[in-house]
């Protein structure tokens, strides 16, 4: 009976939702291994750190810029039409840019692959959360709350497990051994996500326009959400951004986003500093370690009210603990514990948005909308730790820790902001309700 009562497993009772599950887990492997595999790649074959640096920049940024347009191309045409392509062109990219460095080609052959590597890569984590989204159309009991804090749990062990398979790949097996998992588990993992057809959300493009008064008893989920049906035609082709608060949300995630590179870089320096560089891997894992267990807690939980409020809640105490970070740094222990501590709001927040997207965009969009907040996050990352560099070379380690604690400081504002607005939305729809 216990087992039965447990959230996490009822939602793999419904038919389908393990298979597509563990299956985008596999799919987003290349997420946690792509950017430092490139770096190992090119400084162990080309020795040149700068050239590794820009590369890896260029991949994340090109994957950053194309993430929105593709999840359109899912929300219209659906997943599996559009998938299937783009992912064999970049497993395919990812094997020719392996064998490129190992063949020793000219930087700019590589650059050219890894640009494409970047602009065919989309986000499965979004797909997959658009995937429960669909699941747990009809369910009542907030279970989809469950499976956002599965997923950014997931999410974590793929950024955890990522980077450890690189490095061990690249320094015992062979340089480029790193490029080729990702590149297996792409294969594997995407297409056998893709196949899975019960489970895929209907694509705008295969909805007929028809008779309008028929299209005006749409079906409406638990959240209010206007479900996909066949008499919707192509009504929810308008962006994600346009929904109310999306945009201000994408602003969000890119600002507290920056906070987790800067911590990566800030941390790396500080190990460095005190002649520790080989404990630098236990404290980003202790951090993704209470991110982990955050997502548990947050999925087993039923909360109520507004999710800009759980939002701003979480902002804060991720700011107060970043504020812990620097004051404790000079002991590896005590930051390890606060890393832990700190960690366990991570999950939640990432949850919390995608919920929030969830509730404000049609479902024709909400892949898009997922997918802005993807984006959102990789631009924050590459913002964070360059801000951070610089940081850390006029003050040095404890000046690059001050950074993110300011940045998610000033996320702050913004998801009040965003919560006022909810209200005042909520009072305004009232009010239209009372006034009938």
């Amino acid at each position: 009976m216990a087992a039965a009562k447990s959230p996490f497993l009822r939602l793999f009772t419904y038919p389908g939702a393990a298979g597509f599950c563990l299956s985008a887990v596999l799919a987003r492997l290349p997420l946690g291994m792509m950017g430092l595999g490139i770096v190992l790649a090119l400084n162990n074959i080309y020795d040149n750190w700068t050239s590794a640096g820009l590369m890896s920049a260029v991949y994340t940024l090109c994957a950053a810029l194309v993430t929105p347009f593709y999840a359109r191309l899912f929300d219209r045409f659906g997943q599996r039409r559009v998938g299937v392509t783009a992912l064999i062109v970049q497993a395919l990219a990812i094997l020719g840019f392996a064998i490129g460095a190992m063949r020793r080609v000219p930087l700019g052959v590589l650059f050219v692959l890894a640009a494409l590597m970047g602009l065919t890569q989309f986000a499965f984590g979004a797909l997959v959360r658009t995937r429960w989204a669909w699941v747990l159309r009809d369910d009542k009991t907030n279970l989809l709350n469950t499976a956002y804090a599965l997923e950014s749990g997931l999410d974590e062990c793929v950024f955890i497990l990522g980077p450890i398979l690189s490095a061990y790949l690249a320094t015992s097996v062979s340089p480029v051994s790193q490029l080729y998992l990702p590149a297996l588990a792409l294969l594997v993992g995407g297409l056998a996500f893709f196949a899975m057809r019960s489970t895929e959300p209907p694509a705008v493009v295969r909805m007929e326009a028809v008779d309008q008064s028929a299209a005006d008893h749409s079906p409406v989920d638990a959240h209010g959400t206007v479900l996909p049906s066949e008499t919707d035609g192509l009504r929810g082709s308008r962006s994600a951004l346009v929904y109310p608060g999306i945009l201000l949300l994408v602003v969000i995630f890119v600002i507290f986003n920056m906070s987790f590179s800067a911590v990566d870089v800030s941390v790396t320096a500080l190990t460095k500093s005190m002649g520790r560089e080989g404990a630098v891997g236990l404290q980003l894992a202790l951090f993704a370690l209470g991110s982990l267990c955050g997502a548990l807690i947050f999925g087993s939980v039923r909360l109520k009210g507004s999710r800009w409020r759980y939002l701003t809640t979480f902002l804060v105490l991720l700011t107060l603990g970043y504020v812990v970070f620097r004051l404790v740094m000079d002991s590896l222990v005590l930051l390890g514990l606060a890393e832990v501590l700190t960690g366990l709001c991570v999950s939640p927040i990432f949850a919390t948005g995608n919920l929030i997207v969830r509730e404000n965009v049609d479902a024709r969009a909400l892949t898009e909308g997922l997918s802005w907040l993807s984006t959102g996050g990789s631009i924050g990352t590459s913002l964070g730790s360059t801000l951070a560099g610089v940081a850390l070379d006029q003050f040095g380690p404890h000046g690059g820790m001050t950074i993110p604690a300011v940045v998610t400081c000033c996320a702050v504002p913004l998801a009040l902001l965003g919560w006022a607005r909810s209200r005042r939305r909520g009072m305004v729809v009232e009010k239209g309700e009372n006034t009938q």
